[in-house]
């Protein structure tokens, strides 16, 4: 009994903790510059950018994470164990070191011509994008294979023993079977995209009404000091990222209890 109440008390703490700070932060909360900020054509774009940005990079990291997620789930191939080591790399690196890796790959004479003959990145809304594709593959990737270890393999190897071809058997079972998992996946990638700071930063800077995405915003808010501001554009974006996790949460929970 001790032990259990000793553990309701860790979770309990552990969201006093992060409801604590949310709630800190009526202490700087103006409700007439909470309406002006709200209402102002920067948050606006900020807005709109970072809700852009993040659903292009996360479509993208998912049309490559289903198919790679699917082999690490299924298959034994060299390289598995690499590739799934790798998976890790965005959070063993932050993302200000991985955005640094970007911008230092388009210094080299290979990132030199992709940028003139193909798309350029640097200080733009494609370099926006790769940085939060980049940084929320990996998770992509995890999360995915995740879904599709819980599907049954069997399923599958009926499927093709009455004479569905694998890729049918993807669509028509696999796919539809995981399919919860793949919102939620969706949702947390697209969560953790929008609220991207530091490999945004290195490789598409900070310029206002151009790459100033909301974690952008916020950043240039607190270095003039403009606190209420600042709060106000967290306020925006801790909503957008709850108001994902929950939509995530609740998917997740009816994927268990199927």
């Amino acid at each position: 009994m001790k032990g259990l109440r000793a553990s309701i008390a860790a979770a309990l703490l552990v969201l006093a903790l992060y409801a604590g700070l949310i709630v800190s932060l009526a202490w700087f909360l103006d409700g007439a510059i909470l309406r002006e900020t709200l209402l102002s054509e920067r948050t606006l774009f900020s807005v709109r950018l970072s809700l852009l940005a993040a659903t292009l990079a996360t479509v993208l990291a998912l049309l490559l994470a289903i198919p790679a997620a699917y082999a690490l789930s299924r298959h034994r191939f060299p390289g598995r164990e690499a590739t799934e080591t790798v998976l890790e790399f965005p959070i063993i690196v932050s993302p200000a070191a991985l955005g640094a890796i970007l911008l230092i790959f388009f210094n080299n004479p290979l990132g030199e011509w992709i940028q003139e003959n193909v798309l350029y990145f640097v200080f733009g809304f494609a370099g926006i994008v790769l940085a939060q594709f980049v940084t929320v593959l990996g998770l992509a990737v995890r999360m995915l294979k995740a879904a599709f270890d819980e599907v049954p393999v069997e399923l599958e190897t009926v499927a093709r023993t009455l004479g569905a071809s694998p890729w049918h058997g993807f669509f028509t079972i696999t796919l539809p079977l995981a399919k919860n998992g793949l919102i939620a996946a969706f949702i947390l990638t697209w969560a953790k995209a929008l609220g991207e700071f530091g490999a945004t930063l290195m490789v598409a800077g900070s310029m206002a009404m151009r790459t100033e995405t909301l974690p952008i915003a916020i950043y240039l808010r607190l270095s003039n000091a403009d606190l209420e501001g600042t709060v106000a554009l967290i306020l925006i974006l801790v909503t957008i990222g709850l108001t994902a996790l929950y939509v995530a949460r609740r998917l997740l929970g009816k994927a268990a209890y199927a």
